[in-house]
């Protein structure tokens, strides 16, 4: 049965990029690896790549892939990227678009989403790329299915959040564990939550629907 994985690359204590959006800790981290290594992780994401039929990625995340990799001026590096892989990219603004990529812009509900990701996908797996609030919505409705971690020896204090979701011991179970010596990889499997379960906890407490949140008090 395909799957929906989540393989991202994070700093030790759990975030996806720092505090001004920037990704240079983890290419330095790269940077660090022998030469051996860093072949091995090449080879390691075509591995995981060839079984990619579909990809979802949020608005934050492909503005960085559009402008670091200049992407409006070099829209060849997007199919040397992702070949002709659909990816499905949500946003609530209109985003310019890469040319001769397949892109199809989404917002709301990842639900139906999921379902043409996976009849695109051919029986292959479908990945979440980011960031992790969008990896976090796909896990709310019980759709991922794998995190796949590459964790940098970092520590960045603050940033954007691996997952900001409760997980609990009782639904991630580690399926697979390796290292290069600089990355660690952690591969885990996510058991389906009940619905009522995943209601519950996004449901508001009788106190939280009465005390305003901080964004919401006093402002028009």
């Amino acid at each position: 049965m395909p799957k929906t994985q989540y393989l991202v690359a994070a700093s030790i204590d759990g975030f996806i990029a720092d505090q001004d959006n920037s990704l240079e800790w983890l290419f330095q981290a790269e940077a660090a690896t022998t030469a051996e290594a860093s072949t091995a992780r090449e080879d390691r994401f075509t591995r995981f790549f060839g079984s990619t039929g579909a990809m979802a990625m949020g608005a934050t995340t492909y503005e960085w892939v559009l402008n670091h990799e200049q992407l409006l001026e070099h829209p060849d590096k997007w199919q040397e990227y992702y070949g002709d892989v659909p990816c499905w990219v949500f946003s609530h603004r209109r985003l310019p678009v890469v040319p001769g990529a397949r892109l199809t812009f989404a917002s709301g509900d990842v639900r139906p989403v999921h379902q043409q990701m996976t009849a695109a996908a051919g029986g292959r797996n479908l990945w979440v790329i980011g960031g992790g609030e969008l990896a976090g919505q796909f896990a709310d409705h019980g759709l991922l299915t794998e995190i796949i971690l590459a964790i940098a020896p970092v520590m960045l204090g603050a940033g954007a959040a691996l997952l900001p979701r409760r997980l609990t011991a009782a639904e991630l179970r580690l399926t697979d564990l390796d290292q290069d010596g600089t990355f660690a990889y952690l591969t885990y499997s996510l058991a389906t939550r009940p619905a009522d379960l995943r209601a519950a906890e996004q449901a508001p407490t009788a106190l939280s629907a009465r005390v305003p949140r901080p964004d919401q008090g006093g402002r028009g």
